[in-house]
């Protein structure tokens, strides 16, 4: 199979990232903070350190403040359901993911919460944003690249404006985390969510939430956590208070070496690799008739063939061994603001692993 779908999840991962989650199954198969033997020490230790990895990798100072989830979305649910805790008005941009839109709507239902898009496109993002602000704007939640197109929303015009209007910042950072620098220290924010089997290299299972700080956050899932097990309520520390339940061991072993993969080779190899093979396969697809391509970025190319539905597209192209996504990629208002809403579109994505015969 030639697997072009990584967006959705890289398909090949480092040899580390496999060895280690083989030697969390093997080795480390114990309840982390659940025992005083060294089994279940070690396996503490070693979640410790995939915090401690990704602290140091967003430039952020404060491990304890890295909450680990099953996933992005997971991940977003929490920070957007802890932090928005009444009616108000929040600002979007306009390629959003069902993993923010959702909740968001579920709020909107529920509370009586309003938004609105910004144009993510605009040519003064800065300006555009502002324009959506209104006394009752809570917060600004947005991603840092869609993942039907891979356009990319500067997080540090996202931090400024909400630095500078008093607003919570959150971002979901599951298509840009892995693919270019994050620097928490230039452009904080309250959350930063992102799953660890896309371009961090780890596998499915997990993702994480960093929060910039420790106040009270009512939690949405309450359970055992290994702590103050008398008490009838969560702890009120970070991580522990949203951490119910045994955490995901091998994919946060996984996740611990896909960052130490990506800082070994480098942000700089990993960009001019992806631009590379992004570049030929426009260049391919564009010697076919009838190609249209909508985008290009951070390794994801959307494109359609006059007089093809996108999925039926991408189930010819699954007969010849060829992986991609058609359709609408759980992200409705990315394909609205692209003028893809009726037919969606088909995504290529490749990843530091995707070859030039692929």
């Amino acid at each position: 199979m030639i697997y072009l779908d990584n967006a959705a999840t890289t398909n090949k991962k480092p040899k580390t990232v496999y060895k280690a989650v083989n030697k969390s199954i093997k080795k480390l198969s114990a309840n982390a903070g659940r025992g005083g033997y060294s089994l279940s020490i070690a396996a503490a230790e070693k979640i410790y350190e995939t915090r401690c990895e990704i602290a140091s990798f967003l430039n952020y100072n404060r491990p304890e403040n890295i909450v680990f989830t099953l996933n992005a979305t997971y991940a977003l649910n929490l920070a957007i359901k802890g932090l928005i805790k009444e009616r108000c008005h929040v600002i979007l941009s306009d390629v959003e993911h069902n993993s923010v839109m959702r909740p968001i709507e579920k709020l909107s239902k529920d509370m009586g919460v309003e938004y609105t898009l910004f144009n993510s496109n605009a040519e003064f993002l800065k300006e555009e944003i502002k324009s959506h602000i209104c006394k009752e704007t809570k917060a600004i939640i947005s991603t840092l690249a869609s993942n039907v197109t891979g356009r990319e929303i500067s997080l540090e015009i996202l931090s400024e404006v909400a630095a500078e209007n008093g607003l919570i910042l959150i971002v979901d950072a599951s298509q840009y985390i892995g693919h270019k620098e994050i620097d928490l220290s230039k452009t904080p924010c309250d959350a930063i969510c992102a799953p660890s089997h896309k371009a961090l290299m780890g596998i499915m299972g997990s993702g994480f939430v960093v929060f910039s700080s420790d106040k009270r956050i009512e939690t949405i899932i309450e359970g055992g956590s290994g702590s103050f097990s008398k008490s009838k309520y969560m702890p009120s520390e970070l991580p522990e208070r949203f951490e119910a339940g045994t955490l995901p061991l091998p994919a946060i072993s996984g996740l611990c070496e896909g960052i130490k993969f990506i800082r070994k080779i480098g942000f700089d190899k990993i960009e001019k690799r992806a631009a590379r093979l992004t570049n030929l396969c426009c260049e391919l697809l564009l010697s076919v008739p009838g190609v249209i391509i909508y985008s290009k970025n951070l390794g994801i190319i959307t494109f359609n063939v006059e007089n093809y539905k996108s999925e039926h597209l991408s189930r010819l192209l699954a007969e010849v061994g060829i992986a991609v996504r058609g359709g609408f990629h759980c992200a409705p208002t990315a394909h609205h603001t692209m003028g893809t809403d009726r037919f969606g579109a088909v995504r290529v994505s490749i990843s530091y692993f995707t070859r030039k015969k692929d």
